[in-house]
């Protein structure tokens, strides 16, 4: 592969980058297009499945530009729990791609878990009954497009998640599969007998016809068909993993031991188990990834509003950025008793209550907009340390390393905060497009190839807060926690 490059897409909520990386992981080109997010109704959440697919092939494209070795093949990282449904005749869309932020389908998983199906649900898919997971979101999108439940039915429709939908675009149509990555977050796919299940397909009402077919994350899933992108016809797409997956394989976690976070529009924290594992405290078991010597295992916290907390406030606040706002909150040494809770779509891992709604907590005639904006970018640290002790309870033993990625992770103020609340030492590598580097590493394995390089230094942030300081700030967060539940409907 030396004279070879390998592109990958990660395509996410905010943005769809491509980039093309080297054997000696150097990235050598990259391109990017940022995303528009709709909010048609409170709390809801879509956008343009055909929007993503054009920005795919824009970044393909502009990347090619860049470029003078061939591609050896084409890697995909994808925002996760995000569906789209398409006619398999004409392969448009049958409505929008309900991303994995909405809340629409909180009514149908309500009445799932008031009619006692949880259990069930957590035993075959390590997943909690949550409007995040796109089961009932897809039920709903059957539902509400006319006429599109007969034709589901009939076999007439395709549905998945973002991979599928770019790779059956990739390939003209062609091909219709996913990986146990990406199928293993739809809680439609049972991740012990690692097949799509009949009893959760009847339960959320999803007919088995329009799910695709499920390998492992390294296998050679198609081919570049002509006219579709940039690419040359027959480059293969050797790769398919959802982006927090991706992002566990880009830093090197092969084993149980070391967490990561990836600190996006969203946060995703995850660890190796070892083996198929449970959650007693609020988090998910998951498949990590898969490749032809088996499936491996992890634990998750999915939070659900992380980096974007801070674009939020800092709206507000009439900022331009969540830069200004960065540079705001340095001007305080504190949040002067100020805690935010960003439940703007409800509260994901360790507390899954889609009905909590934003808070602001400790105001006085004292506070100014920087004490408001310090709060903000604390609020993410304190949402991973929730997650962090619940991963502890369920590992048995504390998490002492974690790696970290995301745009939020390049803020130093943040990183040094979230050492001192969760007390462990972060590393941050010197490449942010960590996802992507993980799914290139995973095509360079499936092409037979040994994993790219780790290309870049590491820096590390570790914990200077004493004890009671932090016993102090975690205690003002947890009762600000408290009264944004006790507010909630449920």
């Amino acid at each position: 592969m030396s004279d070879r490059v390998i592109l990958a897409i990660d395509q996410g909520t905010t943005n769809t980058k491509a980039i093309a990386i080297d054997a000696a992981g150097r990235i050598i080109a990259k391109a990017a297009v940022a995303m528009q997010v709709n909010y048609p109704k409170p709390g809801w959440a879509e956008q343009s499945a055909r929007a993503i697919w054009d920005s795919v092939r824009q970044v393909i494209a502009e990347t090619v530009a860049q470029l003078s070795a061939p591609v050896a093949a084409l890697a995909i990282s994808n925002q996760r729990e995000t569906i789209v449904a398409w006619d398999a005749a004409t392969g448009e869309p049958i409505g929008p791609a309900v991303i994995w932020q909405c809340r629409r389908s909180a009514d149908r998983c309500a009445a799932l878990r008031a009619a006692g199906h949880e259990d069930m649900v957590v035993d075959r898919t390590g997943l909690t009954l949550d409007p995040l997971f796109p089961a009932a979101k897809l039920a709903w999108l059957l539902d509400d497009v006319p006429g599109a439940r007969n034709r589901a039915e009939r076999g007439q429709i395709r549905a998945g998640t973002i991979d599928s939908w770019l790779l059956w675009n990739l390939t003209g149509g062609a091909v219709h599969a996913t990986d146990h990555s990406n199928a293993s977050r739809t809680q439609l796919f049972d991740t012990r007998s690692l097949q799509w299940s009949d009893e959760l397909g009847a339960l959320f009402n999803v007919p088995p016809a329009v799910l695709p077919q499920v390998l492992p994350s390294n296998s050679r899933f198609g081919t570049i068909v002509a006219d579709v992108t940039a690419l040359p016809v027959g480059t293969p797409i050797h790769a398919m993993l959802g982006d927090s997956h991706a992002a566990l394989f880009g830093h090197g976690v092969r084993s149980p031991g070391m967490a990561k976070a990836t600190y996006g529009t969203g946060s995703s924290l995850m660890a190796l188990t070892g083996g198929r594992v449970t959650s007693r405290h609020g988090l998910s078991g998951t498949i990590a990834w898969s490749t032809s010597e088996g499936v491996v295992h992890a634990l998750e916290g999915n939070i659900s509003v992380s980096g974007q907390a801070a674009a939020f406030m800092a709206e507000m606040l009439g900022l331009e950025s969540a830069g200004a706002l960065s540079a705001l909150a340095a001007t305080v040494s504190d949040s002067n008793g100020c805690v935010f809770v960003p439940a703007l779509v409800g509260l994901g891992a360790p507390y899954w209550r889609d009905d909590a709604r934003g808070m602001i907590a400790g105001m006085s005639l004292g506070t100014k907009p920087a004490h408001l904006a310090r709060a903000a970018l604390e609020a993410i640290a304190f949402q991973v340390a929730d997650v962090l002790d619940a991963m502890a309870a369920d590992l048995g033993r504390p998490v002492t390393r974690l790696a970290v990625d995301g745009g939020a992770s390049r803020n130093d103020f943040l990183m040094q905060f979230q050492a001192d609340i969760a007390d462990c030492s972060l590393t941050r590598g010197a490449v942010a497009e960590v996802s992507a580097i993980g799914a290139a590493s995973m095509a360079a394995l499936g092409l037979g190839y040994s994993e790219l390089a780790q290309a870049g230094s590491t820096e590390t942030f570790t914990p200077q807060f004493s004890e009671a300081e932090r016993s102090v700030a975690k205690a003002r967060w947890k009762s600000a926690v408290a009264q944004t539940l006790h507010t909630a409907k449920r």
